[in-house]
């Protein structure tokens, strides 16, 4: 899968491991989850209305379009959230545990 953001500066700052659904993935230190996330994939949650993907918005935590989960169920705005080392993070609804929001509808 090709990333939607590439890393043109900056690039010498330690990295660590989070895992994106399930596969282990790098974020550099200082990076929000956003910028981790779209780093290494080229979209950022499943919407939660129909079969497409999202990447994001006002990358302000603002508009609502960033949520992401954590595998426990925590919802967490990417775009002001700082990735941190362990991190493990649910893009996908499918992947998502019962009672997760959003679900989608079917």
């Amino acid at each position: 899968m090709s990333a939607r953001f590439v890393r043109v500066a900056e690039a010498g700052r330690p990295t660590f491991e989070i895992v994106i659904d399930g596969c282990v993935a790098q974020a550099a230190e200082g990076d929000t989850l956003m910028v981790a996330l779209l780093a290494a994939q080229d979209a950022l949650r499943d919407s939660e209305f129909d079969a497409s993907r999202r990447a994001g918005f006002c990358l302000m935590g603002a508009c609502q379009d960033c949520w992401v989960w954590t595998v426990q169920g925590e919802r967490l705005r990417a775009c002001t959230t700082v990735a941190v080392p362990g991190m493990s993070i649910v893009t996908r609804t499918a992947l998502a545990g019962e009672g997760v929001w959003p679900r989608a509808k079917s």
